[in-house]
């Protein structure tokens, strides 16, 4: 059995540049796999994922059409941690199958896994490296405020239901900041590739 491609897990807070930074990893050839992308296919109309979440919120989850009312349900779990942990229940175990079979079968010198949640559900260990996306929390909130339009209060609930920043950086094997321009976040992305590079081509046990 050959052993799977070497893996680096990106995460970071929210509004902290994720997407951005793994555009200039995709720009390299390097596959990524995005697990918000995932969560969506496994929540389509006929998975089972998305019945078991029928059975426990009921059918005011649904859109006419019969697919996923987001903000429906967001509104539900948001305020009610144990909805929430209800949610994560019927849908993390299928989203964690999906990555998996993705990743055997897409292949590349080494892949992005985007997740970020890897720090609050200890993902550690899928990966072979941690790649935290890192800026300051205040430009967090004015990211969030321009481009969703939420309000103080929404902010603030949003970022108190993630790690804390330091738990995040105490995670990181390595750090990108993303405070300043885009060449310097391609920049750091550059010499990350390198060091991937690297990495990925040694022997694993």
């Amino acid at each position: 059995m050959s052993a799977r491609v070497f893996r680096v897990g990106l995460t970071g807070g929210i509004a902290s540049g994720k997407s951005t930074v793994a555009k200039f990893f995709a720009a390299r050839g390097v596959p990524i796999l995005d697990s918000d992308q995932v969560a969506r296919e496994v929540v389509e109309p006929g998975q089972p994922p998305l019945e078991r979440l029928v059975e426990r919120f009921g059918r005011g989850i649904l859109t006419p059409d019969g697919h996923l009312d987001r903000p429906a349900l967001r509104n539900i779990v948001f305020a009610d941690p144990r909805a929430r942990a209800d949610l994560e229940a019927l849908t993390h175990p299928a989203i964690g199958a999906a990555m998996e079979a993705l990743s055997a079968r897409t292949g590349g010198p080494y892949q992005v896994l985007v997740l970020p949640l890897l720090v609050e559900k200890n993902l550690r260990s899928h990966v072979d490296r941690v790649l935290v996306v890192d800026c300051d929390e205040a430009l967090q909130v004015s990211r969030l405020r321009e481009r969703d339009g939420s309000s103080p209060g929404e902010i603030d609930g949003i970022l108190r239901a993630q790690a804390p920043r330091a738990a995040r950086l105490q995670a990181a094997d390595d750090v990108l900041t993303n405070e300043s321009d885009l060449n310097a976040v391609r920049d750091q992305v550059t010499a990350l590739h390198a060091r991937y590079l690297e990495l990925a081509a040694q022997p694993r046990p």
